[in-house]
């Protein structure tokens, strides 16, 4: 994941279609980096015309409210993709008032800047799909997804990295797969900062793409012994079937693993260890697995103090929306920080 910047140079289209680039935007200019941005990105995706200037007014109004009312407001430029099409994301962020009202703040002619208020009103309709969570006194959290034809079904998992600060690259990573009817996740954390965890972690998501279709422990004693050569890694994997209703967890190493409810949390087993150097056993743990839960992943760069009780509604959103909040409120500058989330779909 490219580091936050206010330079559209810093988002090159290879790390674009890779990772995706953060912006802190604090200016207008900073906000038109990000709407140039977003624009090579559907440019290198194939994005039709029409569909780029949709997402140009889409970044440039959710960049524009960053600017007007936020605090330490970020936007995230992505790619997503299906076997089918690919389309562009935009992760909004900040620290804002929050909104009340969010049924009201979408309507157009709703303004607390002076402003003409459309600003929510056009993203909702210039996008494909959104998703918005707000709670006053913490901020605002936006997903809005543009793509080529008729969108997919929201995404069963989504996760989001972000660079210890000063650091070009980050040492998390993440991966989702589906294998032979397995739907699986990794999270992992190279050992370590900069280039070389990068790489570490870039290999063990790599192997992931590869490995059998085999249960979490299998596959992260495969993913062990593809790490020999690399710095090494914290990682765990977790499988969600929904026939057993049970979440299936194997991890090696500081990647904390929990399932989240409604009416509370249950904490995952990882054992000590580092992929690719040390381990004294692998097991694997299953964990009941309720339609409404999800199963939340996350580096040591994230704290556990996050309180799910504290933003009413979240748990019925997006992973991607989740995982953006218990990012923005849950992880630590000084370190690389990652956040996985899943639901059964």
């Amino acid at each position: 994941m490219v580091p936050m910047s206010g330079d559209a140079v810093a988002a090159l289209p290879e790390e674009l279609l890779n990772g995706g680039a953060w912006f802190r935007v604090e200016a207008a200019a900073t906000a038109s980096a990000a709407r140039r941005a977003a624009e090579r990105l559907a440019t290198e995706l194939g994005l039709p015309e029409k569909r780029t200037a949709d997402l140009s007014i889409v970044t440039a109004e959710a960049a524009g409210n960053l600017v007007k009312h936020a605090d330490q407001g970020t936007l995230l430029v992505r790619a997503v993709r299906t076997a089918e099409q690919a389309g562009v994301e935009i992760i909004a962020v900040d620290h804002g008032p929050g909104m009340a009202d969010l049924a009201r703040s979408i309507g157009d002619g709703h303004s607390t800047a002076g402003t003409l208020g459309i600003g929510l009103g056009a993203i909702v309709r210039q996008s494909s799909w959104t998703d918005l969570h707000s709670v006053p006194g913490k901020g605002t959290v936006l997903v809005a997804q543009v793509w080529p034809a008729d969108p997919p079904s929201p995404a069963w998992a989504s996760g989001l990295t972000r660079p210890l600060t000063g650091e070009p690259v980050s040492g998390d990573a993440f991966a989702i797969r589906e294998a032979d009817g397995r739907k699986q996740l990794l999270m992992c954390d190279g050992l370590g900062h900069g280039g070389l965890a990068a790489a570490a972690a870039h290999e063990a998501v790599r192997a992931f793409a590869v490995a059998p279709s085999q249960p979490p422990a299998a596959v992260v004693e495969t993913l062990h012994r593809r790490l020999n050569h690399t710095r090494g890694a914290a990682l765990a994997v977790a499988e969600l079937d929904s026939d057993a209703g049970l979440v299936r967890y194997a991890g090696l190493g500081n990647i904390s693993g929990t399932v989240i409810s409604p009416v509370g949390r249950r904490g995952m087993i990882s054992l000590p260890g580092i992929a690719g150097h040390q381990r004294r056993q692998i097991r694997e743990y299953d964990y009941p697995l309720e339609p409404d839960a999800i199963v939340l992943m996350h580096s040591d760069g994230v704290v556990d103090r996050w309180d799910p009780g504290d933003y009413p509604g979240l748990l019925s959103h997006s992973p991607a929306l989740i995982a953006a909040t218990v990012l923005r409120d849950a992880g630590v500058r000084r370190d690389d920080a990652g956040v996985l989330v899943a639901r059964l779909p």
